[in-house]
């Protein structure tokens, strides 16, 4: 017999199934989602309406606030929305749309945060050369591969996703779509749910150990100079080294293990 997709919608479980805590869930994120709109939005406009911040590190800057607002919008609105309603629903094509964008955004964050760390090390590094290097031509490029980086992980991690199959059943104990919560609906296929789980979490482990590297060679250069020196260039890394934590810590915690949903993912999914 020919197997079929038993499931046309999921059901999410959400964070909690007490109606007061859900709706002081839903005023948090909503004060968080605003936030994130409103702080990132702000940082956009400032920069594409300054004619002093034009270096590359703000050009970038302005390019992540804009996929951090996208990323954000992917889930949290639905989030917010289902909180006030008992029955939180979403079809099965809405859920593996919503996949798709996550990962997009996701990945595209991931490799903004590597070609920042890049122009840092430009800059540090290599002073006298950092405007003949990151010019404008280079800056558009750098951003031109992070969107198509991210498109093509999204994109393998949709066609995955797409050979397998749904046979119920349709509660997920999650409040959005992801790779685990999604594999554990799906009828046993090890292959592919293995080659998904590596494609998810490849991109995480490759990115940090990039950015890693170039903070390390960074510190070597370092070395050479005054306390004053190393002090200048250090804080101008700091901010980027609390993105990449905030980043890339959580997503290891979720995508770098055996498909077992526990707990903690969404707690640690909110970061």
């Amino acid at each position: 017999m020919v197997a079929t997709n038993n499931v046309t919608e999921i059901i999410f479980v959400g964070f909690s199934q007490n109606w007061s805590e859900q709706r002081v869930i839903s005023v948090m994120f909503l004060l968080m989602y605003t936030a994130v709109v409103l702080g990132n939005g702000l940082i956009v406009v400032t920069i594409l309406a300054s004619k002093v911040l034009t270096s590359p590190m703000y050009f970038f800057l302005s390019y992540l606030s804009f996929v951090e607002i996208c990323y954000c919008s992917v889930m949290a609105p639905k989030l917010i929305f289902d909180s006030f309603i008992k029955r939180k629903v979403i079809s099965l094509k809405g859920c593996l749309t919503q996949m798709f964008s996550l990962h997009f955004f996701g990945g595209t964050e991931a490799f903004l945060l590597m070609v920042m760390a890049y122009d840092r090390y430009v800059a540090i590094c290599k002073p006298l050369h950092y405007m003949a290097i990151m010019n404008q031509r280079m800056c558009g490029l750098l951003v031109g591969i992070a969107w198509g980086g991210g498109l093509l992980h999204s994109v393998g991690q949709t066609f995955l996703i797409f050979q397998l199959l749904f046979c119920g059943p349709n509660i997920m104990d999650h409040y959005f779509c992801d790779v685990h919560p999604v594999l554990e609906l799906a009828c046993a296929d090890t292959f592919i749910s293995l080659l998904i789980i590596t494609n998810g979490g490849s991109i995480s482990v490759v990115s940090f150990f990039v950015l890693m590297a170039s903070y390390l060679i960074i510190l070597h250069f370092l070395r050479s100079h005054n306390l004053e020196g190393q002090h200048k260039a250090l804080s101008t890394c700091a901010s980027h080294v609390t993105v990449v934590d905030l980043f890339f810590i959580p997503c290891s915690l979720v995508y770098i293990r055996p498909c077992v949903t526990l707990p903690a993912d969404k707690i640690v999914a909110v970061f």
